[in-house]
């Protein structure tokens, strides 16, 4: 039951991440689970409790500018 809560508030986080990001962003909804997982895994070492989620979201929102950045890198460039 644990990974069902963890699949649904990795959800509101990820697009809570994608949110505060501004400009167009390479992921779908899949990968937008994906990063609230990520950013909760790593929020939870961290901080408990409601501070979880509100670094959670920070985190998401980092680790989206970053693979904006990479993503945006490895796109070939019109000639």
């Amino acid at each position: 039951m644990e990974w069902i809560w963890l699949i649904i508030v990795g959800a509101i986080v990820g697009a809570l991440g994608r949110l505060l990001h501004p400009g167009r962003d390479p992921l779908g909804w899949i990968l937008t689970i994906v990063l609230g997982i990520g950013s909760l895994l790593i929020a939870g070492v961290i901080a408990n409790g409601f501070w979880r989620f509100v670094l959670g979201v920070i985190i998401a929102a980092v680790l989206l500018v970053i693979w904006s950045r990479v993503a945006a890198r490895s796109e070939p460039r019109a000639a």
